[in-house]
C-alpha cells in the first residue's frame, strides 16, 4: 500500500515537472516492482497448495493388507469397516481402533497418544489397540472396532483444533524474532531516510538554494523515501515468510 502511494505520487510529480513519458519512469518502476512481488508470492502460494494436494493423494494411496467378507486383500485405510480383520506387522500404524484377535509379542508405540515412550504389551488379556499408535514389534490381527471420527485418534485431533488460534511456543519465540527483526528493519530504515536527507539539505545549503525547491528535489525526497520502505518491506516479509508457522494435521477425517 505504501509502495502504492509512492509510485502515485511518484507518477504524479513526474509527469508534472518532466511530461510524458520521461517523468513517468521512476513511478512506472515502482509499480512493476510491486507488480513482481505480488507474481512471485502468488506463484510460491500455488505452488505450495500444489504440493500439499499431492502430498494428500500420497497419503491417501496408504493401503494395508484386511481379511474382508472371508477374503485377504489390499485395502485403503480409508475403507475399513467394522469387523474388518487387520493384519499388522513391526512397522505399521494401526489405522483404527479395534480389538487384538491373534498374536505373538506385540509391542505398540502409543507415544502420539498418550505422550508415554514405553511400549504397551497388547495380547488377549490387554487387547485394545488404538487408531495412530504403531506396532513396535511383533506382529497380529486386529479386528476394526471403530473409524472414522469416533477414533481416539480423531478425537484427539478434533480436541486439539477446537484450540483454535493458540500459539504454540515455538510460535512465539519465532513471533519474537519477527518483532525483534522488524524494528531493526525499520530502525535501519528511519536513519538511512535521515541520512539521505540530510545529504539532500547540506547540498541545497552549500550551494545557497536551500529556500528554492523544485519538482527534482521533491521526486529525489520521494526516491528516499521509497528506498527506506523498500527496506522495511523487505525485512518485513522475511521475518513473517520464515515465521508464518501453524500445525498442520495431516490426518484425514473419515467418517463412515
Amino acid at each position: 500500500m505504501i509502495l502504492g502511494v509512492c509510485a502515485f505520487v511518484s507518477l504524479i510529480v513526474g509527469i508534472a515537472t518532466e511530461g510524458w513519458p520521461n517523468g513517468a519512469h521512476d513511478g512506472l518502476g515502482i509499480v512493476a516492482s510491486i507488480l513482481s512481488v505480488v507474481f512471485v508470492t502468488a506463484v510460491s502460494d500455488y505452488r505450495q497448495s500444489l504440493q500439499f494436494r499431492d502430498l494428500d493423494k500420497e497419503k491417501r494411496k496408504i493401503t494395508i493388507q484386511v481379511t474382508s467378507n472371508g477374503f485377504r486383500q489390499k485395502l485403503s485405510i480409508y475403507d475399513l469397516l467394522p469387523g474388518d480383520i487387520v493384519h499388522l506387522a513391526i512397522g505399521d500404524q494401526v489405522p483404527a481402533d479395534g480389538l487384538f484377535v491373534s498374536g505373538f509379542s506385540v509391542l505398540i508405540d502409543e507415544s502420539s497418544l498418550t505422550g508415554e515412550s514405553e511400549p504397551v504389551m497388547v495380547n488377549s488379556e490387554n487387547p485394545c489397540m488404538l487408531s495412530g499408535t504403531e506396532v513396535q514389534d511383533g506382529s497380529c490381527k486386529m479386528m476394526v472396532a471403530t473409524v472414522g471420527m469416533r477414533t481416539q485418534w480423531d478425537k484427539l485431533m478434533a480436541t486439539l483444533s477446537e484450540g483454535g488460534d493458540d500459539e504454540t511456543p515455538l510460535q512465539v519465540k519465532l513471533n519474537g524474532v519477527a518483532i525483534i527483526i522488524g524494528k531493526i528493519g525499520l530502525f535501519f530504515a528511519v536513519v538511512s531516510f535521515a541520512v539521505l536527507i540530510q545529504g539532500l539539505f547540506s547540498r541545497k545549503w552549500q550551494a545557497g538554494t536551500h529556500f528554492s525547491w523544485s519538482g527534482d528535489d521533491a521526486l529525489e525526497m520521494l526516491e528516499y523515501f521509497a528506498i527506506a520502505v523498500t527496506i522495511v518491506v523487505v525485512q518485513f516479509r522475511g521475518a513473517t515468510t520464515g515465521c508464518d508457522v501453524k500445525p498442520c494435521l495431516f490426518h484425514e477425517e473419515d467418517d463412515e
